[in-house]
């Protein structure tokens, strides 16, 4: 293993101001509204984005007005991607605990400190983690993090003049304008149309006050057009043509293939419906019924076997990082006093004891949950345990390919899985231990999604000349207020949706993917009520990708799990990243150019993302507090919406490349 050390762009000697007040609470601000966003798209789209860049870009910004130092820059991202990875964690266990049932609502001071308990312990574990295996981590030259070369390039151009804000801002407020004209109706959100396939009618027969539907069923199959949503597309442009391609896949499978035949061969057992209050079942109601409590089993089942291929596939990185972690927690233990300002942690005599408080607190959590002292005493030691060896895998697999692919979906799985039978042998089940489940795979997420994310930020730290201790007292500090504040967005999202007529957690709106996969893990296992059938259906699905060797089965099977107007808009944002590619190539732009390209186009689409989640909360706001938003055109127009999405892909294609080409061509 190489042991070559670079030179860090602030040297080790320079007394420059780092952690300030200024830069503390401009990261704070950062990490509330970007983990608010990261909430909203999770919810939605079933990922969230790597908060690094756009927090970078605002912390150049608003720092060098205020003749802040790249040092600052570099505490204030550092503190503001944070709430990100608490978003992250929360969204894909969270809403599982009202999936499953454990709660009947998702309100009031009782939820509020239950959730806010979770994501404290979990981010302040994953702090506390990573501060023990940075030293190794960081300084391996074998681990490229190419994300964090990345974000320390926008910080050294920011240096040098450039910043890239203008391009961040417009295009936020861009995507907020977009989002709001939606909501007045100002054009279409969606065009669908169901197309028949055979005969069919529908009749009506009063009895007994109530209406019942009899359905001839046919066959026939839904179309579904792409959304004009800002959010999806830049979530297709950042991933690529590549991935949003295969999430695409997954919704013509769904939509085309598994909708349709079920449509057709269940049709006989339709036609008996009772309608309640009156409401006439419509094709597409019937549709979107087939597809969420048959076909979404098919895909949790596919999502299982994915996950366990994702962790095999990385068995080589995933053994070598627990092997790494068992050395470093060793080494952790006899550490000197470092001389050097850039190898300063947190001390280990700090750290040590700091754990010990967080276990005895996590005890109690699980003993909240399951209310058994064995079950939480075993269930804190080998939580315990796992935690820092999924802190280490997951730190390890940012270094290799980045947060953004960071398969914290599939730890969790492992968790769930882990804790569950762990319960069943304890013999604690029923409610009280899918709760426990849920507890202890909540926390580990967070764990591993925050570890992740903070070895990201101070490996940029590491490029850039930042003081590691800082770095680390300043992420436990955002970490326990984005966890104080993470669950007003998704409260705000929930009920609002349920206030305009949604279902809230796991509906149309907020399919919320990964927590209906924990959900149903755990009630399969502990509370024997698991879909078996399609289940195993949708795992030999996953076996048959497997062998016809797709490369991200995964993101097949979150495809079919969304609605198909969310896929097949983040396709678009993919085929967009493909055109600007190209244009790239045609106009010969060097290594440096397309670098400066890429960052620009990430940044319009980040922007984008950033400022529809944003507007798309206020609104679950106003909602939430039973303000009606107006509709301005009764009977909008779709071929608005396509005007819109043709605006939005010229802006990600144009101005990147305009940006490109300007560039000195310095990486």
């Amino acid at each position: 293993m190489s042991k070559l050390k670079s030179t860090p762009f602030v040297p080790e000697k320079t007394d420059m101001r780092e952690f300030t007040l200024r830069a503390l609470l401009l990261g704070i601000i950062m990490a509330v509204v970007l983990g608010a966003a990261n909430a909203y798209l999770g919810l939605k789209a079933g990922m969230t984005v790597a908060a690094t860049f756009p927090a970078a870009v605002v912390a150049m910004a608003v720092l060098r007005l205020m003749k802040g130092t790249i040092l600052e820059e570099n505490l204030a991202r550092t503190v503001g991607s944070v709430g990100e990875a608490i978003a992250a964690g929360a969204i894909f266990v969270l809403p599982a605990f009202v999936l499953a049932g454990v709660w009947k609502r998702f309100d009031g001071w009782v939820h509020y400190l239950e959730c806010t308990a979770i994501m404290i312990v979990g981010g302040v574990l994953g702090v506390l983690f990573v501060t023990l295996l940075r030293r190794i981590m960081v300084d391996d030259a074998e681990l490229p993090y190419p994300e964090s070369v990345a974000a320390s390039a926008i910080h050294k151009a920011g240096r040098r003049g450039g910043t890239g804000a203008v391009f961040l801002f417009v295009s936020m407020i861009s995507g907020a304008l977009v989002q709001l004209a939606g909501s007045l109706k100002l054009f279409a959100h969606v065009w669908e149309r169901f197309i028949l396939f055979g005969k069919s009618g529908v009749q009506l027969v009063s009895s007994g006050g109530a209406l019942i539907t009899k359905v001839k069923v046919g066959g026939g199959a839904l179309l579904t057009t792409p959304v004009p949503s800002p959010a999806y597309m830049g979530v297709g442009y950042i991933i690529g043509p590549r991935l949003s391609a295969m999430t695409f896949a997954g919704g013509l499978l769904a939509w085309g293939l598994f909708v349709p035949l079920l449509m057709f061969f269940v049709g006989p057992g339709l036609e008996d419906l009772v309608v309640a209050e009156g409401a006439v079942h419509t094709w597409q109601g019937l549709s979107y019924g087939v597809w969420k409590f048959m076909v979404r089993p098919i895909a949790v089942g596919g999502m299982l076997v994915s996950a366990a291929y994702t962790l095999y596939r990385m068995r080589k990185n995933l053994f070598h990082g627990l092997a790494r972690s068992v050395g470093d927690l060793s080494k952790a233990a006899h550490e000197k006093a470092a001389v050097s300002r850039l190898d300063k942690d947190i001390s280990f005599r700090a750290i040590a004891p700091a754990i010990f408080i967080v276990a005895i607190a996590m005890g109690f959590l699980y003993y909240y949950f399951c209310q058994s002292v064995i079950g939480a005493v075993l269930a804190t030691i080998v939580m315990i345990i796992t935690g820092f060896f999924f802190s280490a895998v997951s730190g390890y697999i940012v270094g290799i390919i980045g947060s953004s692919n960071n398969p914290i979906s599939g730890l969790t799985i492992s968790t769930v899985i882990v804790s569950a039978l762990l319960m069943v042998v304890l013999g604690i089940k029923g409610t009280a231990g899918i709760a426990a489940v849920l507890g202890v795979a909540a926390v580990i997420c967070i764990t591993a999604a925050v570890a992740g994310d903070m070895l990201q930020d101070l490996k940029v730290g590491h490029i850039l000349g930042g003081t590691p201790w800082k770095m680390e007292a300043s992420e436990m500090i955002g970490a326990v207020i984005a966890a104080l504040v993470m669950f007003f967005p998704l409260l705000i999202l929930h009920q609002g949706d349920i206030n305009i007529g949604g279902t809230g957690f796991g509906g149309e709106a907020l399919p919320a993917p990964q927590a209906g996969l924990m959900a149903m893990l755990a009630k399969g296992i502990v509370g024997g009520q698991m879909a078996w059938p399609l289940v195993i259906v949708g795992m030999l699905f996953a076996l048959a990708l497997i062998c016809v060797q797709v490369r991200s089965p995964m993101i097949v099977a979150v495809g079919m799990y969304l609605p198909f107007g969310t896929v097949a808009t983040i396709f678009v944002g993919g085929i967009i990243r493909a055109i600007a590619d190209w244009r790239a190539k045609k106009s010969r732009l060097n290594d440096g150019q397309r670098v400066h390209m890429e960052n620009t186009g990430i940044l319009i689409a980040s922007g984008l993302i950033a400022g529809e989640a944003l507007m798309g909360l206020l609104i679950a706001a106003l909602a939430f507090r039973n303000i009606s938003i107006p509709h301005l055109i009764e009977n909008p127009s779709f071929v608005v919406s396509i005007v819109v999405m043709v605006l939005i892909g010229w802006a990600l294609v144009r101005f990147p490349l305009n940006s490109g080409k300007k560039s000195d061509g310095e990486v």
